[in-house]
């Protein structure tokens, strides 16, 4: 690979790499100046940047305004930040925005979320395979500062975010509720004190709230059950309401019942869906395809308009403008709403919940129970070198069978059960999500498939 090659950088919805390896500070300048470039062509003057609590994301992202500036752009730095608080900057300002972090990769990791102004998203498609090319170029040639250098300037927008969120969720009338949070030293720690933490009928009891970019106490990623164990054990220790659990960057949150029991991203999108359909009646909620079959149950009993798309923030949120839909969900705790922007925040997520908790006399698991139907898998990776041999071969074992491919390969039997196999985009890697109506069921496809993915190959 050549010095000037960041293809291993640049990936298909943002950057994400080793410090310093991959990701230096020359390398986020030249980003910075590629952006500059990008969105200054598009219009904008000025960007903002925000910024987590990893040891590396403030020389990355003063070098990445440095870049910027060459170009003639203005920066507003708003400091430290979550992923959802730099979408509320460029909403709010209406400025492109840079937010320095690698969510819940670990501490020698490092990234870039970029957005045009709005928080509209930037992907592969959408400019940031210009960004790399550019920045790559530039790393070649040199960056050449263009006219009259930018400006810096910083401000301070955390108790506005705060006042923006509980603007849209009226938290003060509910019943008192004991809430545990590990915030898994990541940005959950700055910014649920602000939002969840003043005048509200909230006992919150802090985990991890400690901002540390090495983790020392478990990985900020509680999409792996190991790291929901700490939440687990102190809500039921603490005779708990809830349980929340943000990731590094604080954009995705998980929940917790009372019991310690986790409740499912599916379950929360079919809670939040209803809560908002009661608003906006007739609505469309957006669902991705690893989803539950009972959220577009749920959204089309309660007289709204459910509609399914692939996995990935790019495309929900595309599908989202597209169809003005006023919420959608993932599989993976990725929450968006057209309130904010179109983007996605665990926090307004969380909100939600405890507003329907808090609203009711009944315990977290009864309340939860209601939009769990069936039995999924979770997500299962499986190591295979030529992932459409394996999917064909899956695919010859279960004739007769409805298939579609809107992203991966999605299974469909006559009673309801299905499975979805989807290659991964940067790893030698097929995932598989398996739904059905009992354990016994989802079991039996399960293991299936997997014998079917895992054996060797037959010889082509």
């Amino acid at each position: 690979m050549s010095s000037f090659d960041l293809s291993g950088l640049v990936k298909a919805y943002d950057v994400r790499g080793v410090v310093p390896e991959q990701f230096d500070e020359d390398v986020a300048r030249a980003l910075g100046a590629a952006f500059a470039q990008l969105v200054g062509s598009e219009g904008a003057t000025s960007i903002v940047t925000a910024h987590d609590m990893r040891e590396s994301s403030v020389p990355l992202s003063r070098a990445f305004a440095e870049g910027a500036m060459s170009q003639g752009l203005s920066v507003v730095e708003s400091g430290l930040g979550s992923t959802d608080m730099l979408y509320f900057a460029a909403g709010h300002l209406n400025l492109p925005g840079a937010m320095f972090t690698a969510s819940h990769n670990p501490a020698q990791y490092n990234g870039i979320k970029l957005c045009r102004a709005g928080a509209t998203p930037i992907g592969q498609a959408s400019g940031l395979t210009t960004i790399r090319e550019t920045a790559e170029q530039l790393l070649a040639d040199g960056i050449t500062p263009v006219g009259t250098v930018g400006e810096i300037s910083s401000v301070d927008l955390l108790g506005e975010y705060g006042q923006y969120l509980r603007s849209l969720v009226d938290l003060s009338g509910i019943r008192p509720l004991k809430v545990v949070v590990d915030a898994g030293n990541g940005m959950g720690g700055y910014t649920v004190p602000t939002v969840l933490g003043q005048d509200l009928p909230l006992e919150i009891v802090p985990l991890y709230f400690e901002l540390d970019g090495d983790f020392p106490n478990h990985e900020a990623n509680p999409l792996d059950p190991k790291n929901l164990v700490d939440l687990q054990k102190a809500v039921v220790e603490h005779k708990a309401d809830i349980g929340l659990a943000f990731d590094g960057d604080a954009d995705r949150c998980f929940v917790v019942d009372e019991r310690g029991e986790p409740v499912s991203p599916s379950a929360i999108t079919g809670l939040v869906a209803v809560r908002e359909l009661a608003k906006n009646p007739g609505a469309t909620i957006i669902h991705n395809l690893i989803t539950s079959r009972a959220v577009p149950e749920i959204v089309r009993e309660h007289g709204g308009n459910p509609v399914r798309t692939r996995v990935g923030h790019s495309f929900i949120k595309a599908q989202m403008a597209e169809s003005d839909a006023v919420f959608g969900g993932e599989h993976s705790a990725h929450y968006y709403f057209r309130d904010f922007w179109r983007a996605d925040t665990g926090m307004l997520a969380a909100m939600h919940v405890l507003a329907a908790l808090g609203s009711d006399t009944a315990p977290l698991s009864t309340l939860g129970a209601g939009y769990e139907r069936y039995v999924a898998s979770g997500e299962i990776n499986s190591v295979v070198d030529d992932q459409a041999a394996a999917t064909r071969k899956v695919l010859a074992s279960f004739p007769g069978t409805e298939v579609d491919e809107l992203d991966g390969t999605t299974v469909s039997f006559s009673d309801g059960a299905w499975f979805n196999l989807r290659a991964s985009n940067t790893e030698p890697l097929l995932r598989l999500n398996v739904e059905a109506a009992t354990p016994e069921r989802m079991t039996e496809i399960r293991d299936q498939v997997l014998a079917l993915v895992r054996s060797t190959p037959e010889e082509s």
